[in-house]
C-alpha cells in the first residue's frame, strides 16, 4: 500500500510537471508542486515531508543509571495536498501518513486497516468572516496540538499534549473572527464531531463530541500565522499575544481518552460509556526572537472506572483523568540558532493508578530554511513520583518540500 501511494505521488508530480499550465512558488519549502488551472478554477500544492529521530534513554533507580537504550525512527513521513476548488473561498486539505507511527492503531472499528488518512477536510468561506469546515481534521483544542508537527520548537510535543489532547476527529466546524478594536481580534471556533478519533469507519458507538474555543489577540495578528507556529522565526517587531480557552465535552465516550486509548469493552461484548470533559487554557507570546507558550489542561469523567453491565464489577479499564501544566520558552539568535526550554508537570486522579510526573527539557535548534529544513536536539530529565528518574537525549532533522 505504501508503494502504491508513493507511485501515485510520483505520477501526479510527473503529470503536472509536464502538463501544468502555470507553475509558481517552486522554491524550496513552498511545495514540490504548485499548480493553478489556467481558468483559476482550482489549485493543487503537493508538499512531502519527513522527520528522522535518534533517541537515547537512561533509567535511574535511585542508585545508578541502567544501560542506555537507543533507537532510530522515521517519526513522521507524510504527503500533503492543499489548494482550492471552484473558488478561492472553497479550500481543501488532504494529508496522508506513511510512517509506522502515522498509520498504527488498526482495530475492529476501522476494519483493521492502517490509518493512512490524517486530514481530509474542506473549508468554505461562505459569508464574510464565517467559515464552515467539514471532514476529518484537528479539533480546535490546545494550541500545542494544533501547531503542525512541522513547526515545533522541540523534538516532539509535551507530556500534557500526549496525555490530554483531543486530536483529530470526523465532523463539522464553524469558525468566525471578530474585530473588537483597531488591533484587538477575537476568534470563535465550534465543532460537532463523532468523538472516537480519526479513521473510525464502523459508525459512532457512543455519543457525539462538542468543542468550543475562544481566542483573543489583543495586539493583532502574528506574522505568517505565527500564533500557530513555535519559535519566533519572523522576529516580531512588536509584542504579539494569543490567549485561548477550549471546552470539550465527549458524550458517552467509549475510549479511555475519548478520541484515543483502548475501547472499554465488557466481557459480554458491549462497550462501557461515560461522559468526559476536557478544558484547556493556553497562550502564545512572541517578540523580537523570544517566544513563550503556556498551557493548562484538565480532564474529568462522570465515572472513571469502567464496569460490567451490572454497574459494579470493574472491567479493568479506567478513563485517564487529571490535569497538567506545560511552560515552554525559547530565544532565536540572529544566526538562526535557538535555545529553548520546557517544564511539564502532570498529575493524575488517584483512581487511574498513574503516578505524578515532572519533566524538564532543554533544546538547541539550527534553522537552515526556517522550519522547512532544520536540525534539532534536546535532553529531558523526567521524574516519576519524585523517585524513578529518566534522562533522554534526542537528535533529529526535518525536511519539508
Amino acid at each position: 500500500m505504501k508503494l502504491k501511494l508513493a507511485l501515485i505521488a510520483l505520477i501526479l508530480w510527473a503529470t503536472t510537471s509536464i502538463s501544468a499550465q502555470e507553475i509558481s512558488d517552486t522554491s524550496f519549502g513552498k511545495g514540490l508542486i504548485n499548480f493553478v488551472a489556467k481558468d483559476s478554477s482550482f489549485s493543487v500544492k503537493f508538499a512531502p515531508r519527513f522527520q528522522v529521530r535518534s533517541n537515547s534513554s537512561w533509567d535511574y533507580n535511585g542508585n545508578q543509571y541502567g544501560s542506555p537504550e537507543h533507537n532510530f525512527i522515521v517519526r513522521r513521513a507524510r504527503l500533503k495536498f492543499d489548494g482550492f476548488a471552484y473558488s478561492p473561498k472553497l479550500k481543501y486539505k488532504i494529508e496522508l501518513g506513511l510512517s509506522n507511527r502515522d498509520i498504527s492503531g488498526a482495530n475492529a472499528f476501522n476494519r483493521n486497516t492502517p490509518r493512512y488518512i490524517l486530514d481530509a477536510v474542506i473549508m468554505w468561506n461562505f459569508y464574510g468572516n464565517w467559515e464552515l469546515w467539514a471532514g476529518q481534521t484537528k479539533l480546535p483544542g490546545n494550541v500545542e496540538r494544533v501547531v503542525s508537527s512541522a513547526n515545533m520548537q522541540l523534538i516532539d510535543r509535551s507530556l500534557l499534549n500526549s496525555r490530554f489532547n483531543i486530536d483529530r476527529d470526523l465532523g463539522i466546524q464553524i469558525r468566525h473572527k471578530t474585530k473588537l478594536g483597531r488591533d484587538f481580534l477575537m476568534r470563535e471556533k465550534f465543532s460537532v464531531s463523532q468523538g472516537e478519533g480519526r479513521n473510525v469507519s464502523e459508525g459512532n458507538i457512543g455519543g457525539l463530541q462538542y468543542t468550543a474555543r475562544l481566542e483573543f489577540l489583543p495586539f493583532g495578528t502574528f506574522k505568517s500565522k505565527g500564533d500557530y507556529s513555535q519559535s519566533d522565526l519572523k522576529r516580531e517587531e512588536k509584542p504579539k499575544l494569543m490567549m485561548g480557552f477550549t471546552y470539550n465535552y465527549n458524550q458517552d465516550a467509549v475510549r479511555e481518552r475519548g478520541f484515543a486509548g483502548a475501547y472499554m469493552i465488557r466481557t459480554d461484548g458491549t462497550i462501557y460509556e461515560t461522559d468526559q470533559t476536557t478544558i484547556f487554557a493556553d497562550a502564545m507570546f512572541k517578540y523580537n526572537g523570544f517566544s513563550f507558550m503556556g498551557e493548562y489542561a484538565k480532564r474529568t469523567a462522570d465515572d472513571e472506572i469502567a464496569t460490567e453491565i451490572d454497574g459494579i464489577t470493574p472491567t479493568g479499564d479506567i478513563v485517564l483523568t487529571g490535569n497538567a501544566l506545560n511552560l515552554q520558552a525559547g530565544y532565536l539568535f540572529k544566526n538562526n540558532y535557538e535555545i529553548a526550554g520546557r517544564f511539564t508537570t502532570v498529575s493524575y486522579e488517584d483512581v487511574t493508578g498513574d503516578l505524578p510526573t515532572k519533566q524538564y527539557t532543554l533544546g538547541v535548534n539550527k534553522f537552515i530554511v526556517g522550519h522547512k529544513l532544520k536540525v534539532q536536539s534536546d535532553i529531558s530529565y523526567t521524574s516519576l513520583d519524585g523517585n524513578d528518574d529518566n534522562i533522554t537525549f534526542r537528535l533529529g532533522f526535518d525536511i519539508h518540500f
